[in-house]
C-alpha cells in the first residue's frame, strides 16, 4: 500500500484557518483522506491574504504563496458561506458525507455559525469532532484565541526558558508555525486513534488539541523540573564549563560550526582522538576519562578548539563520517535542500503550481509507512473545488447557479 493511500475512504472537513489545524489536514491528505476546505467565498482563508499584504517574502504577482502551500497541500477547497442559511445546509449535507470534522473556530463563533459538536453531530451522530484551540476548551480563556507566537512560544514557557539569563528580551520564535506545525501533526495522530477508536467501539471521541498544551509537552522535563527544583531554564555558563567537552558546540576554520553530542563520553573518547589526528590525547592524564575531562574541562575544550579551528567544516565532514559518535554540522535551513539524508529519504518533495510549470519544493511530514514517503500535491485555490463537491452531492447546475447568485457558494 502506498503512503499516500493509507487514508483512502476517510473525508475530513476542516472549518479552520492559518496553519495550526490546517497543517493536520494536510498531514491527512499526505496519508490519502479527501481533505474539504472550507473557506468563505469572498475572503477565503486570511492566511491567503499574507502573500499580497507584504508580510512575509514573495509578496509578487504570480510568487508561491508558501505559508498557504507548506498546510494545505493535498486538499480540495470549498467556497461556502454558512453564515446564511443555505451555505449552513450545504455544510450539513457535507457533514453528512465526513468521517472527521476539523476546527479551529472560538466557541462563540461555533455556536453562533450553528456548527458546534451538537449542531454537528444533529447532521452525522458518528462524526470525529475535532478541535484546536489556542489554550484549551475550558478555563477562564478558552474564549481567548491563540497563535503559537502567543499560546505556545510566549505563554507556554518557551520562549523565557530559551533566552539567555543576560538578555535583556526574550527570544522572538525563530520560524513562522513553530508550534502549529507540531501541533498538526499532534492533531493528526490524534485523529488516527479518534478513527481505531471508532472503528473498534463504535464511538467518536471528542478531540481537543491546544498550543498551550503542546508547548508544555515540549517542555515538560523542565516544566516537572520547575516545581521539584525551582529551575525556569537549563543552567547555563561560559561553553568552556560544559561538565562534557563532547557535548558541546566548535568553531571551524571557515567560521562554521559543529556539534558533539557524545554522551557516553568514555566510549567515543578514543575514537573521536582517532579521528582527530590526535591519538595522544587518548592517554593523556588531563583527559584519560570522564572524570579527568571533567576536572580539566576548561583545558579539553581549548585543545578541541584549536584542533576544530585547523579545518574547514567540509573538511571535518569528510573527516568525521566513520566517526562512532553522533556529531553534527550546524546547517542553516537553506542547506537542507541538499542534504544527502534529506534528499534520500524523500523529506523535501517537489510540487507543480497551479499553472502547470512553476516548480517549487515542500516540506514532506516525517512519517512513513512501508518506507516511502508522501506524494505530495498543491494547496487548492481559493473555492477551487466548490462545484466539483456539490455534484458530488447531488447539487444541480441550476442550484449552484442560484447559490452563486444569493452569495452561498464561490
Amino acid at each position: 500500500m502506498a503512503t499516500q493511500k493509507l487514508m483512502q475512504g476517510v473525508r475530513v472537513l476542516e472549518v479552520a484557518s492559518w496553519t495550526f489545524v490546517p497543517a493536520a489536514g494536510a498531514v491527512l491528505a499526505d496519508w490519502g483522506a479527501d481533505v474539504v476546505k472550507v473557506e468563505h467565498p469572498v475572503a477565503g482563508d486570511p492566511q491567503r491574504g499574507l502573500i499580497t499584504s507584504g508580510l512575509m517574502p514573495g509578496s509578487v504577482p504570480g510568487a508561491v504563496n508558501f505559508m498557504v502551500e507548506q498546510p494545505n497541500r493535498g486538499k480540495r477547497s470549498v467556497g461556502l458561506n454558512i453564515a446564511s442559511p443555505d451555505g449552513l445546509e450545504l455544510l450539513y449535507r457535507l457533514v453528512e458525507t465526513a468521517d472527521v470534522f476539523l476546527t479551529n473556530f472560538l466557541p462563540q463563533t461555533l455556536a453562533r455559525l450553528k456548527i458546534d459538536v451538537s449542531d454537528v453531530r444533529a447532521r452525522n451522530p458518528k462524526i470525529i469532532y475535532v478541535r484546536g484551540s489556542g489554550q484549551g476548551v475550558r478555563g477562564p480563556h478558552a474564549h481567548k484565541g491563540g497563535y503559537d507566537g502567543a499560546s505556545y512560544w510566549a505563554r507556554g514557557g518557551i520562549a523565557d526558558a530559551l533566552t539567555p539569563a543576560d538578555r535583556d528580551w526574550p527570544l522572538n520564535q525563530g520560524s513562522p508555525g513553530f508550534g502549529d506545525l507540531n501541533g498538526g501533526m499532534t492533531i493528526a495522530g490524534a485523529i488516527s486513534a479518534a478513527l481505531f477508536a471508532r472503528e473498534r467501539t463504535g464511538e467518536a471521541p471528542v478531540v481537543d488539541v491546544s498550543l498551550l498544551a503542546m508547548a508544555m509537552w515540549t517542555m515538560s522535563p523542565l516544566v516537572v523540573a520547575s516545581k521539584l527544583f525551582g529551575l525556569n531554564r537549563i543552567p547555563s555558563g561560559p561553553r568552556t564549563q560544559n561538565p562534557n567537552p563532547l557535548v558541546n558546540m566548535y568553531r571551524t576554520k571557515d567560521d562554521r560550526f559543529l556539534t558533539l553530542m557524545m554522551l557516553e563520553s568514555d566510549r567515543w573518547w578514543p575514537d573521536l582522538c582517532e579521528h582527530l589526528d590526535r591519538p595522544d590525547l587518548a592517554d593523556d592524564p588531563r583527559f584519560v576519562d570522564a572524570a579527568a575531562r571533567f576536572e580539566h574541562r576548561e583545558e579539553c575544550i581549548t585543545t578541541l578548539d584549536e584542533i576544530f579551528g585547523e579545518r574547514t567544516l567540509d573538511e571535518w565532514k569528510d573527516k568525521l563520517e566513520t566517526a562512532g559518535g553522533v556529531w553534527a554540522p550546524v546547517q542553516s535551513v537553506r542547506e537542507l535542500h541538499d542534504d544527502p539524508q534529506a534528499v534520500a529519504n524523500g523529506y523535501l518533495q517537489d510540487v507543480t503550481a497551479d499553472d502547470g510549470t512553476t516548480s517549487f519544493t515542500l516540506v514532506a511530514n516525517p512519517v512513513q509507512f512501508n518506507e516511502l514517503p508522501p506524494d505530495l500535491r498543491r494547496a487548492p485555490e481559493h473555492g477551487e473545488h466548490t462545484e466539483d463537491l456539490l455534484l458530488e452531492l447531488g447539487v444541480g447546475w441550476e442550484d449552484i447557479a442560484r447559490f452563486k447568485e444569493l452569495g452561498a457558494i464561490l
